[in-house]
């Protein structure tokens, strides 16, 4: 086993990291404070290909392994998590036209969002269908060559911001196989966006209720076949569970590096605070999380590359431990902070509120255990 990263993949990290400090570092506390939709950011991230980084070169895109971009992932969510959480979503969306739209709507919509020219949100959460996405109930009828799209979907990122929707829809009967995906364009005639939902910390990006209306959608305008919609939702979910592990991680690698300098800086009864062995050990077991998460993340981020069977557990076991360990992570740095790490002068409050969400969407954690514990008992899996 080989966990050095080859040159190119250092190459990209470095990008990452020269792109967060230069285009997010400096906004990152006046978006979340003011609710800033950063578009000319995302735009600059188009740019460097960080929009489109696993999609397929066909459309513009990087076509690089999961693994890959996890390490670009991670070096802007160092610095802003909530800015970085809705590039790896827009980058599923993305990935998903570019893989399964039919040529016209792939070659119209996919060089468009691979540079960040167009943005795209992903639609699979209902009002009632949140961890049991197979009951989802927006429609969508066909009528000759078009679909006729009822029903409304819940925590959309990017909701009324962006320019074209991913929404997964019910064209057949009861239960997965009868979901379809579509790409609606954001500006159809009979969508309507809800209030911008008043949110704990994902500041920087909107997100609001969409409901459809008699929204008329072409039938090219499918991804795939009828009634695979769910099955492309849940691959595009298992990477997302990657992404979204992988901007915890980054959060937590910030906030150990906010809270070392500190310690070093930092003086009470006439000692450094570097020098309190409590805090040695906290700061020490803050980094153990922080490997042992992302060395997960990245084995899972492997099996998905690899078309590994169990690749969906790999994921879901990585979403789990990563969100947790890096949320706590994120809070006992805030802790070494005292009472500055309550202060929005400091990014740790930011860093909390940002990483907590993580352990709920994309599926929760309980949900996360229940996918691993089904692999474990009814399909005999091996996850050593």
């Amino acid at each position: 086993m080989d966990f050095r990263l080859t040159e190119e993949q250092q190459a990209f990290a470095q990008a990452a990291r020269e792109f967060a400090q230069g285009e997010l570092a400096p906004h990152a506390a006046q978006w979340d404070e003011e609710h800033i939709f950063p578009r000319e950011a995302f735009s600059k991230a188009g740019a460097l290909g960080f929009c489109a980084m696993y999609a397929p070169e066909s459309i513009g895109g990087l076509g690089l392994p999961r693994l890959d971009a996890t390490l670009v992932f991670e070096e802007m969510a160092a610095v802003d998590p909530s800015t970085t959480a809705f590039i790896t979503i827009h980058n599923m969306a993305t990935w998903m036209i570019g893989s399964w739209a039919q040529p016209g709507v792939r070659d119209h919509w996919g060089p468009l969002l691979a540079t960040g020219e167009k943005l795209a949100s992903y639609c699979l959460t209902e009002p009632g269908a949140g961890s049991d996405a197979a009951s989802l109930t927006t429609s969508a009828r066909r009528d000759g060559d078009h679909y006729v799209l009822n029903g409304a979907k819940a925590f959309i990122s990017g909701a009324g911001d962006t320019d074209v929707l991913v929404v997964m829809a019910r064209t057949g009967g009861e239960g997965p196989r009868g979901i379809s995906a579509l790409v609606v364009p954001a500006d159809s005639a009979g969508i309507t966006y809800g209030r911008k939902e008043n949110k704990m910390g994902w500041n920087s990006q909107s997100t609001r209720p969409i409901t459809f209306e008699n929204v008329q959608v072409p039938v090219e305008n499918r991804l795939g076949e009828e009634g695979e919609g769910f099955r492309f939702a849940m691959k595009g979910l298992d990477g997302g569970r990657i992404n979204i592990a992988t901007c915890s991680v980054g959060a937590a690698q910030g906030a150990y590096e906010a809270a070392r300098r500190y310690m070093g800086e930092r003086r009470q009864f006439g000692r450094a605070l570097a020098d309190f062995q409590a805090l040695q050990f906290k700061l020490a077991d803050l980094l153990a999380n922080i490997v042992a998460s992302r060395q997960m993340v990245r084995l899972a981020a492997c099996k998905l590359d690899e078309g590994d069977p169990q690749a969906t557990a790999y994921c879901a076991m990585a979403k789990r431990l990563a969100t947790d360990l890096c949320f706590q992570s994120c809070l006992d740095a805030q802790q070494i902070h005292g009472g500055y790490g309550y202060l929005k002068d400091y990014p740790l409050e930011r860093l909390v509120r940002d990483t907590r969400v993580h352990q709920i969407l994309e599926g929760t954690n309980e949900i996360m255990r229940l996918i691993v514990a089904r692999h474990i008992l009814t399909q005999e899996a091996d996850l050593r």
